[in-house]
Parts: C-alpha cells; structure tokens; sequence
C-alpha cells in the first residue's frame, strides 16, 4: 500500500466514525432545565401577566417591602415630587431594577442636566450588607449604570456622567432590618 491509499482510508475511517458519532437532539426529552417566566409586579392577589405563575402562586421573595418613597417624601399618602433637589434611587432586594417611583424623578435630572452641558454628575451604586464584598461591589455598580444608562437615554451626554460603586461600605442607614436594609440599597446622584 503506498502513501495515497493510506491516507485515503484513514480519511475515509475517521468519516465513517465522525459520522456514527453524529446525533440528532429529540424535542420530546430535552435535557434543558424549564425556564419559568415570572413577572415582578405582581398584584395583590398574587396573579401575574401573561406568562407568570398562576393565581395565588408563592412570591419570589419573602422580603417586606418598605416604601421609600413614602417615607422620603415625609407624610403617609404623599408621592415623592420629582425635584433635581431629591437624588436618591431606591432599590428592590438583590436587583438594579429601576422603580417607576423613581423615573420622573430621574427624568427631571435628565432635563436639568441636557439643559446645561457644563454640569457633570457621578452616580454612585450602593448595596445592603447582605452578600459577599465582590458580589455587591458588582451590585452597586449595576446599580449606578442603570441610572446612568436611563440618564443617558433621556438625552444626557456621556460625557456628563460616570457611575462609580462603594458596594456596602458606606450605608446610609446603621442596622441588620429590612428599614436599614432597604435605606442601604440605593444610587446617590451627586453633582460633581
């Protein structure tokens, strides 16, 4: 056999077995875990939209909520104004979810800012104690950017901004209970 023919049925073995190797994936038993779609706003029934989890399904979380906004604006049943004066953004538990509280609130940064390109701000991303140092360094600064992106959509130049994270290591707020917690988990826009 010479060098040619050698090859050629090496080809032609390594084919043969490349092919018995080939599978087709069945739909019927796919191995992929269920993706479950959940809609954060539930209502007080505990029914979702579209796509979530039926009536009267378990929450997510089993964090109270407190209203920050509420307490922020002073007096029960007020709504938080939405003034360049107030520069804090609350969040939910574990996420960089920005509120709808808070967007007129961000919108009126918004137009203070496009208004004069000379101003600049740095938002800073803050988290709660709970959660490894790394992990809410990276919370906080998800936190920022998301104001910083929403900012940037309402017309604010990049060049205005800059998102910075202190993770847990300076809380507003001093103690181990949802209230300091949620005081804690927050972005601060600050005029630089």
């Amino acid at each position: 056999m010479n060098n040619t023919t050698r090859t050629a049925l090496a080809l032609a073995a390594t084919l043969a077995l490349l092919a018995g190797c080939e599978t087709t994936p069945s739909t019927a038993t796919s191995t992929l875990a269920p993706v479950e779609a959940r809609n954060v706003g539930t209502g007080a029934g505990g029914t979702t939209g579209a796509g979530g989890a039926s009536a009267g399904a378990t929450p997510q979380s089993q964090v109270a909520t407190v209203d920050l906004a509420r307490t922020q604006a002073g007096a029960a049943g007020t709504a938080m104004m939405a003034a360049p004066s107030q520069r804090i953004v609350y969040f939910d538990f574990d996420s960089f979810v920005i509120k709808d509280d808070y967007k007129s609130l961000i919108d009126g940064h918004a137009k203070a800012l496009a208004g004069s390109q000379a101003r600049r701000m740095v938002i800073e991303g803050h988290t709660d104690e709970r959660g490894g140092r790394e992990y809410n360094l990276a919370l906080g600064q998800k936190r920022a950017e998301a104001v910083l992106r929403t900012l940037t959509l309402l017309g604010v130049a990049d060049k205005q901004l800059e998102a910075v994270s202190f993770g847990e290591e300076r809380p507003a707020a001093q103690g181990a209970d949802e209230s300091a917690w949620a005081r804690n988990r927050r972005a601060e826009l600050k005029d630089r």
